[in-house]
C-alpha cells in the first residue's frame, strides 16, 4: 500500500466531514438553531458578570450595506468572545424610525397614487406609515441573521414603540421642567424639498459653482458695495454693517442708505464680526436669512423678514413675488444691472454650499419658531465625562475630535415639520397657555386647546437608546443589570450626530452614570482604491453578493482583518476571495486531522513525552492565545486577525500537519501523543477564531470535539506553558526546509520531483527531523553513485544534492545569463537617473524614492542571480 493510501485511511469511528465546505448549505441552518437555543438570550437574574453592547439602530428603510457590515462583524466578535468567557452577554438589537426618510417614502407611494398626505390627514398618514413599516420595513433584520450577528432577539426594540415613546416622553418633560428644553424663533436649516427643519449635523457641504456680485447700496456721496451670492436675499436687508474702526466708513455709520429694488433705506451700523480685510469690509444684513446676520441683528435690535416661503418662492410683494429662490437671484440681478447697480460679476464662482444630506437640496437658511434643547450643562457633563476617565474614546487621538464638538455645541433645534415622529407633548390653550404634558399625565381638553404639530428630530428618540432600551425610566432588573453598557463601537463620522447626543441624555437621565465605558470608534469602509463608496458610484458593493458568493465568514473576516482603530477600511473582492481560501484551509486541514486520528479525547501527554515539534506548537499557541486577548482589550481587530491567520494558515496546517505527517505515518506512542497535541491545537485554534468565523467554526469544532455548540464552548486561556528550546529548534528546522525549497524553485525543480540527498545534521538539533526532512523537500537516499553537485550549509547543517540528470544546466545557465543582464541593466538606469543632479532638482520626492526602491531591488537581483550561477553544475 503507497504511503498517500495509507494517510487516507481514517480509523474507525472517525466523524466525517464533506470533501468541500459549502457555506450556502449550513449557515441558514446553523443561525437558526443558534436562536432556536436561546444561545443569544440575556439573563438578568443571572449571576454571571454583565456585559452589554446595544447596536447602532439603522434606519427602518435601510438594507444592509458594508458600513453595517463592518460595525456588525466586530460588534459580534466582542459578544461572542465575552459570551464563551463566561459573561452574561448582551447585544441589544433594534431600528430606528427615521422620520424624514420614512415619511418620504410613504409620500412616494402616495404619489404614485395622485394623492399626498394632506388628502388622507395627520392620523390616517401615521397608520399608512406603520402598516408600511410592517410590510416593507426592516428588511436590514433579516440580513443580520445572514451575517451571524448574535443579537438577542427577544429584546428587539423599535424607537417609536410604546416603550420607547414613554421614555421619549418622560425626559422631554424633565427637561422641560428644568428649563432645558426652550422654544425660540431663530435661524435653522431649512429644507424646502423635505419641507422640515435639519439640525446642523444633517447639512453636508460640497463645493458648488455659483456667481459672486457686488452691488452698490445708497445714493450720490452715501454709498457703498457688497458683496453677496445670494442676491435674492437682499429683499431682505435691513442693514448694512462694517467695522467700528473703519476708517473708510466712518462718516456713514449711523445713517441710512437707500437699498436697491425697494423703497426702504437701512442703518449702516458699526460691528466688530466685520472682516475690514475681507472684500469691501461693507456687508448686508439680512436677520431672517443668515445665521450670522441674525447674531448682528440681535446686537442692534434689526427688523427680521422673512422673504421666502417654506418651499424657497419669494413672498416679497412687487416684481419678484412668486418666484423661485434661484429664478429670482437671476432676475433680481438682470434689475440690478439694468440700474447700473452692478459693481462686478464673478462667474464661476466656488463656494461651500449646505445640502440637505438626505435629498441633496440647496439649505435655505430660515428664521423659524422650532423647539430647542439647551445643549450647554449637557455638553459639559459629556466632556467631563470622557476628561475625568469615567469613558474612554479608543483610539485616544480621537479625543480631540469629540472635545471639539461637544466644547463648541450650540444649541439643538430638535423639532421636525413632519408626522411621522414623536409628537412634541406641548398643548397650546385658547388664551396663550403652554402646557408640557408628561407619559402620565392627562392633556388638557376644551375649546382652543391644541397639540405642537411638529414632532422631535429622530436623533432625540436615538440619543436615548442605551437606557431606554433597557426599560427606563422604570429601574427594570434590565437597567439594573446590563446599564452602563460596556461599549459603544461605531464610526468615527457620528461622534456628533449620535455619540454625544447619548453621552448627554445618558449622564441626564441616569444621574451621571455615562451611557458606556468605552466609546470604540472605527473607520468607514472604502473601495479597495481607498475611493469612498456610495450608491452613486459604480464602486458600490452589496455585501449579500459577496456571502452569496463566498460566504458569510469570508465577508467578515475580511472586514475584521482591515480594522484598524480609528482608520478607513479599504475592501476589494480580492481580499474576500482569499479570506474564503482561508475558511478552505482551515476545513481542509481539519479534514486531515479527523482523517489521521486527531482527537481532544483525555489528557495531553506530559512535555517529556512530547516531540519537539508538539511542544513547539503548544508553545507558539499559547504565545497566540496571549496575544489575542490582548489585541481585544485593545479593540485591534486587524492584528487578531492577522495574528489567527498567520498562526493557523502558516505554523498550525503548513507546518505542524506537514511535520506531523511523518510522525503519524510512523505509528507508535509519538504518534498518539501527536494526535492528543493536534486536537488540541485545532480545538482551541477554532474557538479562538469562532467569534470573527463563527459559522465554518461551528461545523469543524463541532465534528472535531463532539461538543453541543463553539458559541457556549469556553474561551481558551493561556496555560502559561512555553518551550523557548523547542520554538528554536523548530525555527532552524524551517531555516533548512525553506532554504533548500528556495535553492529547488531557483535550479528550476518542480516542487514533486525527488532528488538524491546526504544529509549531514551531526551537531545540530535536527537529526531527530531526518525523516521530516526528507518527507518535506523530496529528498531520496544519496544511494550509489551519488555526486554532490551542490552543497547548501545551512544553521549548522548541511544539504549535499544531486542534481545531475534533474535539470538542463545549460539551458538554465543561458536562461540565468539573460536575467542577469536584464538586471544589470535596471541598476545602470536607476544609477544613472540617480546621479543626475537636474532630475533629481525637479523630480517629486515619491517619484525619487521609487527608482531609490528600484535601484535596490536591482542589486538584490543581481545577487541572488550570481549565487545561482555560482551553485549551478559546472560542464
Amino acid at each position: 500500500m503507497t504511503e498517500n493510501a495509507q494517510q487516507q485511511q481514517p480509523p474507525a469511528n472517525t466523524p466525517e466531514l464533506p470533501t468541500q465546505y459549502a457555506p450556502a448549505e449550513v449557515e441558514g441552518k446553523l443561525y437558526e438553531r443558534w436562536v432556536e437555543r436561546g444561545y443569544f438570550g440575556a439573563d438578568a437574574k443571572s449571576d454571571k458578570p454583565p456585559y452589554t453592547i446595544v447596536i447602532p439602530p439603522p434606519n427602518v428603510t435601510g438594507s444592509l450595506h458594508l458600513g453595517h457590515a463592518f460595525q456588525h462583524t466586530l460588534m459580534d466578535a466582542l459578544t461572542r468572545r465575552k459570551r464563551m468567557q463566561g459573561y452574561e452577554a448582551l447585544w441589544l438589537p433594534g431600528m430606528d424610525h427615521a422620520g424624514i426618510a420614512t415619511q418620504n417614502k410613504v409620500e412616494q407611494q402616495l404619489a404614485d397614487e395622485g394623492k399626498s398626505r394632506h388628502d388622507l390627514g395627520r392620523e390616517e398618514f401615521v397608520s399608512r406609515v406603520w402598516q408600511w413599516k410592517e410590510e416593507y420595513g426592516g428588511r436590514i433584520l433579516g440580513q443580520m441573521r445572514r451575517l451571524g450577528d448574535g443579537v438577542d432577539w427577544s429584546r428587539e426594540r423599535f424607537t417609536m414603540d410604546e416603550g420607547l415613546s414613554h421614555a421619549v416622553q418622560t425626559i422631554f418633560k424633565k427637561l422641560y421642567d428644568d428649563e432645558l428644553i426652550y422654544r425660540a424663533e431663530r435661524i435653522i436649516n431649512w429644507c424646502p424639498r423635505c419641507l422640515t427643519a435639519i439640525s446642523d449635523i444633517e447639512v453636508e457641504y460640497q463645493d458648488d459653482d455659483g456667481e459672486l456680485v457686488s452691488i452698490k447700496y445708497g445714493e450720490g456721496e452715501e454709498t457703498l458695495v457688497v458683496a453677496t451670492t445670494r442676491a435674492e436675499t437682499m429683499l431682505g436687508d435691513t442693514a448694512v454693517a462694517v467695522h467700528p474702526e473703519d476708517e473708510r466708513y466712518q462718516h456713514l455709520i449711523g445713517k441710512r442708505i437707500k437699498l436697491p429694488l425697494t423703497d426702504r433705506t437701512i442703518p449702516v451700523v458699526a460691528d466688530t464680526h466685520v472682516d475690514p480685510e475681507f472684500g469691501t469690509g461693507a456687508v448686508k444684513v439680512t436677520p431672517a436669512h443668515d445665521p450670522n446676520d441674525f447674531e448682528i441683528g440681535q446686537r442692534h435690535g434689526l427688523e427680521s423678514l422673512t422673504v421666502m416661503d417654506e418651499r424657497g418662492v419669494i413672498t416679497v410683494h412687487g416684481p419678484f413675488q412668486g418666484l423661485d429662490r434661484f429664478e429670482a437671484r437671476s432676475t433680481i440681478v438682470a434689475a440690478l444691472r439694468e440700474q447700473g447697480r452692478i459693481v462686478a460679476e464673478k462667474r464661476p464662482y466656488v463656494h461651500s454650499v449646505g445640502h440637505c444630506s438626505r435629498c441633496k437640496t440647496t439649505i435655505e437658511p430660515r428664521l423659524s419658531l422650532q423647539w430647542w434643547v439647551k445643549v450647554g450643562p449637557l455638553a459639559q457633563a459629556a466632556g467631563d465625562a470622557v476628561r475625568d476617565g469615567r469613558v474612554e474614546i479608543h483610539p485616544k487621538e480621537m479625543s480631540k475630535r469629540y472635545f471639539d464638538w461637544v466644547d463648541n455645541m450650540h444649541d439643538w433645534c430638535i423639532s421636525r415639520q413632519l408626522w411621522w415622529g414623536h409628537r412634541i407633548p406641548v398643548w397650546y390653550g385658547p388664551n396663550g397657555e403652554v402646557v408640557c404634558v408628561g407619559p402620565d399625565e392627562q392633556p388638557p381638553s376644551g375649546d382652543g386647546w391644541t397639540q405642537d404639530t411638529d414632532v422631535l428630530d429622530t436623533w432625540f428618540s436615538s440619543g436615548l437608546w442605551p437606557f431606554s432600551t433597557l426599560g427606563w425610566p422604570e429601574r427594570t432588573p434590565d437597567l439594573e443589570k446590563f446599564y452602563p453598557t460596556d461599549v459603544l463601537l461605531t464610526g468615527h463620522d457620528i461622534i456628533f450626530f449620535w455619540v454625544a447626543r447619548m453621552m448627554m441624555f445618558g449622564l441626564y437621565a441616569m444621574d451621571g452614570e455615562a451611557p458606556f465605558k468605552t466609546i470604540a470608534l472605527t473607520g468607514l469602509v472604502r473601495d479597495e482604491h481607498g475611493k469612498k463608496m456610495s450608491k452613486s458610484n459604480p464602486n458600490s458593493v452589496d455585501p449579500l453578493d459577496w456571502m452569496d458568493a463566498y460566504g458569510s465568514d469570508a465577508v467578515r473576516f475580511t472586514l475584521a482583518r482591515g480594522a484598524n482603530p480609528g482608520a478607513d477600511v479599504p475592501i476589494g473582492e480580492d481580499w474576500v476571495q482569499a479570506s474564503r481560501n482561508f475558511a478552505n484551509k482551515i476545513w481542509n486541514a481539519t479534514r486531515f486531522a479527523l482523517m489521521n486520528g486527531a482527537t481532544v479525547e483525555g489528557p495531553l501527554p506530559d512535555p517529556s513525552a512530547m516531540s519537539a515539534t508538539d511542544r513547539w506548537i503548544l508553545s507558539r499557541l499559547n504565545e497566540t492565545v496571549a496575544e489575542v486577548d490582548a489585541f481585544y482589550d485593545d479593540f485591534q481587530f486587524a492584528k487578531l486577525s492577522d495574528s489567527l491567520y498567520h498562526f493557523a494558515w502558516d505554523e498550525v496546517f503548513d507546518w505542524y500537519v506537514e511535520l506531523s505527517k511523518t510522525t503519524f505515518n510512523a505509528g507508535g506512542v509519538a504518534a498518539e501523543a501527536s494526535k492528543r497535541v493536534l486536537g488540541e491545537v485545532l480545538d482551541v485554534t477554532l474557538r479562538l477564531l469562532h467569534p470573527i468565523v463563527p459559522f465554518v467554526t461551528e461545523t469543524l469544532w463541532t465534528t472535531l470535539t463532539g461538543g453541543e455548540s463553539v458559541v457556549i464552548a469556553d474561551w481558551p486561556g493561556d496555560s502559561g506553558f512555553r518551550d523557548t528550546a523547542a520554538e528554536r529548534e523548530i525555527e532552524t528546522l524551517q531555516q533548512v526546509i525553506t532554504e533548500v525549497r528556495r535553492f529547488r524553485a531557483d535550479q528550476g525543480l518542480q516542487p514533486g520531483q525527488r532528488v538524491p540527498a546526504r544529509l549531514t545534521l551531526d551537531g545540530t538539533a535536527l537529526a531527530p527531523h531526518e525523516a521530516a526532512i526528507r518527507q518535506l523537500l523530496r529528498l531520496q537516499p544519496e544511494g550509489e553513485g551519488f555526486a554532490a553537485t551542490a552543497t547548501l550549509p545551512v544553521a549548522g547543517a548541511q544539504v549535499a544534492l544531486d542534481l545531475s540528470g534533474t535539470i538542463d544546466v545549460a539551458a538554465e545557465r543561458k536562461r540565468l545569463a539573460k536575467d542577469l543582464a536584464a538586471a544589470q541593466k535596471e541598476r545602470q538606469q536607476a544609477e544613472a537617473k540617480l546621479g543626475n543632479e537636474a532630475f533629481l532638482a525637479k523630480a517629486p520626492e515619491q517619484v525619487v524614492d521609487k527608482i531609490r526602491t528600484r535601484l535596490a531591488k536591482a542589486g538584490e537581483d543581481i545577487a541572488r542571480i550570481q549565487a545561482q550561477l555560482e551553485r549551478l553544475p559546472q560542464g
